[in-house]
């Protein structure tokens, strides 16, 4: 059954992403049969300094001694290195440039956390203890409607979920338009108590993103645009994917360049500052930095990685990280790569360590 979602899925999508499309002077690698909304670029972006410089780099995986041109031929389509705002290395395969916009899957939840997180600062959220149902009335008497924000931001939702199969189910509803994503929040069950187990669930980032809707009024996209895409200094315009019903989806379908991307991590590195901005309230980046009490090495927008930094990754070998230890961003995208997340890590955290010996 899995396989048969995944072909139904993916290969309509990865055989539109083969091609860049040029649209609105960028390129966009069309992964979702999707309807998609705008992001404007910044009217005040934040300048990245090219300064490109050879990287040596090698590291162990696997019994082997490996490069990092032997890695990005395996593992990526893009892949940007900032040291500050200095552009210290940069590469992309055959087809593909910085102006080409990436699917970036799941990167796209930790934008929809922040968006809820800025809500919540603002007061549209009342407290992140108010139940979904109480800006959705559609899903109050639904077991999602019991549901805290709290517990969406953190996965415990306890809504009954198998990520390695109802995720594909998820997107081709989005694709197809079938049912509408709130529409199938409302047939989910529950399975543990909220909070007391964490599960990765797309759907919970999904159904936040009607909360931030209902509470904001106004689109998704929009509130995004005028939150965080443009106050962070984006350069480029991209695109917000949505279901074939107009909601939006929330975890997932930002198709957005390379660079824009390492520009949401110097946001973070920067404690949310960009332009002499504060841009993510720093209450929130405080809660938001807080360990998952029942998943320790996650926390609401990341995923941790010990003492070195953190990192966000998307579906099909996708990758932000940002090196805490070293204040280095990588940005890695691609179309699909099986080069498993362990042989990933290892590259991010050798990049960051060469930046910073050669600074």
């Amino acid at each position: 059954m899995r396989r048969v979602l995944i072909s139904l899925v993916l290969a309509p999508a990865l055989a539109l992403s083969v091609v860049a499309v040029p649209t609105a002077g960028a390129e966009v690698s069309r992964s979702a049969l999707l309807n998609r909304d705008p992001l404007r670029p910044s009217s005040d972006p934040v300048e990245l300094v090219n300064a490109q410089r050879p990287l040596d780099v090698t590291y162990d995986h696997g019994g082997q001694t490996r490069t990092l041109p032997d890695y990005l031929e395996r593992a990526a389509q893009g892949f940007v290195v900032l040291d500050g705002n200095k552009i210290v290395n940069e590469w992309y395969a055959p087809g593909r440039s910085p102006s080409t916009l990436f699917q970036t899957w799941s990167i796209a939840k930790a934008f929809t956390a922040h968006a809820i997180g800025i809500a919540h600062t603002e007061g549209a959220i009342r407290s992140l203890d108010d139940t979904v149902g109480a800006y959705v009335p559609e899903l109050a008497d639904r077991p999602f409607g019991a549901v805290t924000i709290r517990n969406l931001l953190h996965m415990t939702s306890g809504i009954k979920w198998n990520s390695s199969v109802d995720d594909y189910w998820l997107q081709l509803l989005a694709g197809t338009g079938l049912v509408s994503t709130l529409q199938y929040a409302a047939r989910q069950s529950g399975d543990v108590p909220q909070g007391s187990a964490y599960n990765y669930n797309s759907l919970n980032s999904a159904v936040l993103a009607l909360v931030l809707e209902r509470a904001t009024r106004r689109p998704y996209h929009q509130y995004v645009q005028d939150k965080i895409w443009g106050p962070a200094g984006m350069a480029a315009g991209a695109f917000v994917g949505n279901d074939l019903h107009g909601n939006a989806l929330g975890y997932c379908c930002y198709h957005a360049q390379n660079r824009d991307l390492a520009r949401y991590g110097l946001l973070m590195l920067n404690g949310g500052r960009a332009n002499g901005r504060q841009v993510l309230p720093t209450s929130w980046l405080d809660y938001a930095s807080i360990p998952t009490p029942v998943q320790p090495d996650h926390n609401i927008v990341s995923v941790l990685d010990g003492t070195e930094g953190y990192w966000n990754g998307g579906f099909g070998g996708q990758m932000l990280y940002m090196s805490t230890k070293h204040r280095v961003v990588i940005v890695k995208t691609t179309l699909f790569s099986t080069v498993d997340e362990a042989e990933t890590l290892t590259v991010m955290r050798a990049v960051a360590a060469e930046v910073a010996a050669t600074r």
